[in-house]
């Protein structure tokens, strides 16, 4: 009965933060039929702003990191944001009825990583008196942009092979040749897609913030700009989608309850694959129980930050109500919770 009340009381502590806040007051307001809209420049100013802010403080953070000591449990973190979306590309995006757009955005932001459900971590960690390697917070980057761009791949990929698909058929009824024409022009596709990915405005800020902090010193228009527009932008920007959401919140009825077990479930299982890929840096290289614990939540953790901005931008056709409401509404409490698991975990397997 505890754990139950424990979930019901941090999914209302979210509630109250400004990413769902703002979100769920904006379906209010398409609810009640407001004529309250932010126009398109806007929005994408917004959107670049937001996508360099991120990716500056990450290229700070990796910047300031011992490199060597970064390596191992940075491509381990890469290698953790891949397999989650190839995951939850087989599992979500396979169940009857749910889009695959919608599916492969959602597995995108469990994907990605969390920044606040870290910083909850560190503070429970730090509470415990246990250590963790100071470049920890260096490491969520790595997860976060292999995520991201691997479902924004997957999702174009898909997209370009049913427009394939339809075209060849036609074709076919006309008398003609189906199919793709083979592997070359199958391996083509992939290329042309994967840089249309990484030049597409969300991916392309988030990388050129992300190779600012790591080659210049953005510090101090970080500080006097960046940062404290942040979260002001962040909540009109979730305001827009929450308008959104509501506009196509049909969509996801006879749906729901995929959403449902996938975001109640899901940080378990992306927790245990961090927590392997930890073991794995810890006997290759020392790496610490406590930052194994740290690995274990942000593989656990779905993005609120770098996330929702990203998806938008890049994958507009998607529902925010599926995504959106399924990584934060759901996956961000279980996470939260389960951080004493890989805690008690860590001790068994390593020792604190």
């Amino acid at each position: 009965m505890d754990i139950i009340t424990d979930i019901v009381l941090t999914i209302l502590n979210q509630m109250q933060k400004p990413t769902l806040a703002f979100l769920i007051g904006g379906m209010m307001l398409a609810a009640l039929g407001s004529k309250f809209e932010v126009p398109e420049p806007i929005y994408k100013f917004i959107v670049i702003l937001l996508l360099l802010k991120v990716g500056i403080g990450a290229g700070i953070s990796v910047r300031e990191a011992d490199f060597v000591a970064l390596a191992v449990p940075a491509l381990l973190a890469a290698g953790i944001g891949i397999a989650i979306v190839v995951l939850g590309r087989a599992t979500l995006a396979r169940w009857r009825g749910v889009s695959q757009l919608d599916a492969t955005a959602t597995v995108g932001l469990f994907g990605a990583v969390s920044a606040s459900t870290l910083a909850a971590g560190m503070a429970v960690l730090d509470d415990e008196g246990i250590a963790y390697e100071g470049f920890i917070g260096a490491l969520y980057p790595f997860m976060d942009v292999a995520a991201l761009v691997t479902a924004i791949v997957l999702a174009r990929l898909a997209a370009a092979r049913k427009a394939a698909n339809v075209q060849g058929n036609g074709t076919m009824a006309m008398g003609g040749v189906g199919g793709t024409g083979g592997p070359a022009i199958e391996q083509g596709l992939i290329k042309g897609i994967l840089l249309d990915t990484l030049r597409s405005p969300a991916i392309s800020a988030l990388i050129l913030g992300l190779a600012l902090g790591l080659f210049a010193r953005p510090e101090s228009v970080y500080a006097s700009f960046y940062e404290p527009l942040f979260r002001g932008l962040l909540s009109v920007l979730m305001l827009i989608m929450g308008i959104e959401a509501w506009s196509r919140l049909s969509e996801l009825k006879g749906v729901a309850h995929a959403y449902l077990f996938y975001g109640l479930t899901a940080p378990l299982v992306h927790g245990a694959l961090g927590f392997g890929a930890g073991l794995i840096a810890h006997h290759l290289t020392g790496f610490s129980a406590g930052g194994v614990v740290l690995l274990s939540i942000m593989a656990a953790s779905s993005s609120d930050i770098s996330g929702p901005p990203t998806m938008r931008g890049a994958l507009p056709e998607a529902n925010p109500s599926a995504y959106v409401g399924a990584s934060t509404g759901l996956g961000t409490p279980v996470a939260i919770l389960s951080i004493p698991l890989f805690m008690v975990l860590a001790d068994y397997f390593i020792g604190f």
